[in-house]
């Protein structure tokens, strides 16, 4: 332990300024030297060492594989937000959809119905309108025809004279009937 103390209080064994040496005597100087080499080391060598490198880069790879991860949660939040959003407008368009062709269907089975309401009123009205024409015509046949057999048998009966009677008191009957309306 002398020598260490030694070498750091004796003056004499220190250099003159301007030059620089080593002092080779490994009890005394030792903890001087590793002292000085360590410091320099240190001071210097900071980063320079290949597992420092290798530390630095390793991470800086994971801060950056964090920072990618957490931009990767943040966007497949928003991808999810999204999603839910979708799905929910998919749904409000699946259900509105459904109701809306719900309602065309029954508003066109109602318009059906009414079509076939109407065609079924006009077929009936045609129906009835033959109906009455057929009976209209026949009418007016059986009125001809028994206006003919009338006339036919008039004519065959009727001699001059009862002929002059009948065309006399109808003739009578027309001049009371306009005496009436005047």
């Amino acid at each position: 332990m002398k020598n260490i103390t030694d070498s750091f209080v004796s003056v004499g064994h220190w250099l003159p300024v301007g030059s620089f040496e080593l002092n080779t005597d490994i009890l005394a100087t030792n903890p001087i030297n590793l002292s000085v080499v360590l410091g320099v080391l240190i001071f210097f060598g900071k980063g320079v060492c290949a597992s420092c490198v290798r530390k630095q880069r390793i991470l800086s790879t994971i801060r950056n594989s964090e920072d990618l991860r957490r931009g990767a949660i943040e966007q497949l939040e928003k991808a999810r937000a999204r999603l839910r959003k979708v799905e929910v407008e998919a749904d409000e368009y699946r259900t509105n959809g459904y109701s809306e062709i719900e309602r065309e269907k029954v508003n066109l089975i109602n318009a059906t119905f009414d079509s076939l309401k109407q065609l079924e009123n006009f077929q009936n009205e045609t129906l009835f309108f033959e109906q009455q024409r057929a009976i209209h015509q026949v009418r007016q046949q059986v009125f001809q025809q028994a206006l003919q057999r009338a006339l036919g048998t008039l004519n065959n009966c009727l001699n001059s004279e009862l002929h002059f009677r009948t065309i006399s008191a109808n003739i009578g009957i027309l001049g009371s009937v306009e005496e009436r309306t005047y």
